[in-house]
C-alpha cells in the first residue's frame, strides 16, 4: 500500500475528539501480509511459561507468529527456543504438543537432536564428506529469546530492543501486579483452550480491552448466571466511574476496576485472607492493595492479554485477513489447596473458552463485525472516539483501544518513535 494511502487509514483528530479506523484494515490482503512483516516479525511475542518446562528435558511445541517453535529445558536447566524444523530437509522434528524426552528424532531421515538443540545422530554419517560437521547442523535458534517473571517471549528481529525496554515501566508494572496478586509463584495449568474465529485478529485486540461491550454482550453471565448463584457482578453499569482505561505506552494498555466479591471467594475466605497477609508481608500494604484489589486486563502489544479476573493468558494470531487462531491458558497460584484451585478453575472456564459464557458471545460478535465489513465503501469507518472529550476516561471509554491503533499505525508506516502512556489522549 502506498504511503499516502497507509497514512489515511486512521483519522486521529484530537481537536475535534474524533478517532476513526478505515475498515479496510480488517479485510485487505496486502495489509495482512504487511502486518506479518512489520509487526509479527519485529515485535516481542509471548511463547510460553517457564512452568510448562518444569523439569530437565521437558518440551512444548506451538505456533508463534506463524512459525513452528520448540521450547525445551535442557539437561543443564537452560530454557531454549528453536525453530521446529530439521536442518536436513525441513520436516518438523517434534510433532507432540508437549512431553519429556532426552532427544528428538526427525521422522523423515532420523536425524536426532538433544534438548540443547545439538545434532547428536545422523544415520549413515560416513556418506558425508569431511566438510560436514554436526555442530553446523543443530536446530536453529530463535533470534531473540527472553524471560520476564516466568513469561517467555521470542522476537524474530535480532536487532530489537530487550524485552524489559519493550514493555516500558508502566506495562511492566501491570504485569507485576497480575503475578504479585498470588502469594507464591504462578504456574500455567496443564491443558489449554484452542479455538478459532472467522474475524480479523485486531478485532480481538479491541474486544479484550473493551469495557463498553461487557454488559450488553454478556448479559447472560453478569445478570443471569451470577445472580442465579446469588453472587454479585463486578460489571454493574455502562457508566461506571470507578474503572479506568489507560495507555501504557507503545501500544500496551490496561483496563482496571476495583475487585468485587465473586464466586471465587465462596468457602475460601480464610485461605484467601492468609494469602493476602503473605502478599502484604512481601510487597507492603500499598503495593499489595494495587495487586490484589483490582481486576485488570493487561494488553501487551501486539497480541497478548492477561486477564486477572479469570487468571488467564491469551494470544491470537492471524491466519488470513478474516481468520485467527486463539490460544489461552490458566495462570494459577502455586501451593494452594486443591479446593481453592478447583474454584479458580471453575471460575476460569465459566466465562472463558469455547464452552464458557463469554467466549461464544465474543466470537459471535466479532464474526458479525467481519461480515458487516462487506459493506465496503458505503460503510467505511469504525468509530473509536468514545471518551476523547472526557477529562478522566473510564474503562467503558476507548482510550486503551486508541493506544493500540496508534502503535499499529506507526509501525505499519515504519515509524518506531516511542508512543506516550497515560490516562488521557
Amino acid at each position: 500500500m502506498e504511503e499516502a494511502a497507509m497514512a489515511g487509514l486512521i483519522v486521529d483528530d484530537r481537536e475535534k475528539n474524533l478517532f476513526r479506523v478505515d475498515r479496510q484494515v480488517f479485510t485487505d490482503k496486502g495489509l495482512f501480509e504487511q502486518e506479518r512483516q512489520k509487526i509479527f516479525d519485529r515485535c516481542w511475542l509471548y511463547a510460553g511459561h517457564e512452568s510448562e518446562l518444569a523439569k530437565p528435558d521437558d518440551f512444548v511445541t506451538r505456533q508463534v507468529g506463524g512459525r513452528p517453535l520448540l521450547l525445551t529445558r535442557d539437561q543443564k536447566g537452560g530454557v531454549n527456543a528453536f525453530i521446529n524444523a530439521c536442518p536436513h530437509r525441513g520436516n518438523m522434528v517434534v510433532r507432540e504438543k508437549s512431553g519429556n524426552s532426552r532427544n528428538f528424532t526427525c521422522f523423515y531421515h532420523a536425524w536426532s537432536f538433544d534438548t540443547a538443540g545439538a545434532l547428536i545422530g545422523v544415520p549413515g554419517e560416513d556418506a558425508y564428506s569431511e566438510s560436514f560437521h554436526r555442530k553446523d547442523h543443530g536446530l536453529a535458534r530463535v533470534p531473540r529469546f527472553e524471560s520476564y517473571r516466568g513469561l517467555l517471549f521470542v522476537c524474530y528481529d535480532a536487532n530489537c530492543v530487550d524485552l524489559v525496554t519493550y514493555f516500558g515501566d508502566e506495562a511492566r508494572e501491570q504485569i507485576d501486579h497480575v503475578i504479585d496478586s498470588a502469594a507464591a509463584d504462578v504456574e500455567v495449568v496443564q491443558g489449554a483452550q484452542n479455538y478459532s474465529m472467522r474475524a480479523n485478529w485486531k478485532l480481538l485486540v479491541e474486544n479484550s480491552i473493551d469495557g463498553y461491550h461487557g454488559l450488553p454482550t454478556h448479559q447472560r453471565f453478569f445478570r443471569k448466571y451470577l445472580s442465579d448463584l446469588g453472587l454479585q457482578s463486578n460489571v454493574t453499569s455502562l457508566g461506571s466511574t470507578d474503572s479506568r482505561g489507560r495507555s501504557l505506552g507503545n501500544g500496551h494498555a490496561v483496563t482496571e476496576k476495583p475487585r468485587h466479591m465473586t464466586g471465587l471467594t465462596a468457602g475460601a475466605a480464610s485461605e484467601l485472607a492468609a494469602q493476602r497477609q503473605l502478599i502484604e508481608q512481601k510487597l507492603g500494604k500499598e503495593r499489595a492493595h494495587k495487586a490484589v484489589d483490582f481486576d485488570r486486563n493487561v494488553f501487551i502489544f501486539p497480541n497478548l492479554i492477561l486477564i486477572s479476573t479469570w487468571r488467564t493468558l491469551r494470544t491470537f494470531y492471524p491466519v488470513a485477513p478474516d481468520y485467527m487462531e486463539v490460544d489461552a491458558w490458566a495462570l494459577m497460584p502455586c501451593g494452594e489447596s486443591q479446593g481453592l484451585r478447583q474454584k479458580r478453575l471453575e471460575n476460569f472456564i465459566s466465562f472463558l473458552g469455547p464452552a464458557g459464557f463469554g467466549t461464544p458471545d465474543d466470537v459471535s460478535g466479532l464474526e458479525g463485525c467481519q461480515r458487516g465489513f462487506a459493506g465496503g465503501r458505503e460503510a467505511r469507518w469504525s468509530d473509536i472516539s468514545r471518551g476523547m472529550a472526557r477529562e478522566q476516561p473510564v474503562a467503558t471509554d476507548e482510550l486503551q483501544m486508541r493506544a493500540f491503533w496508534r502503535r499499529w499505525h506507526a509501525l505499519m508506516q515504519d515509524r518506531t518513535e516511542p508512543i506516550a502512556c497515560g490516562d488521557r489522549d
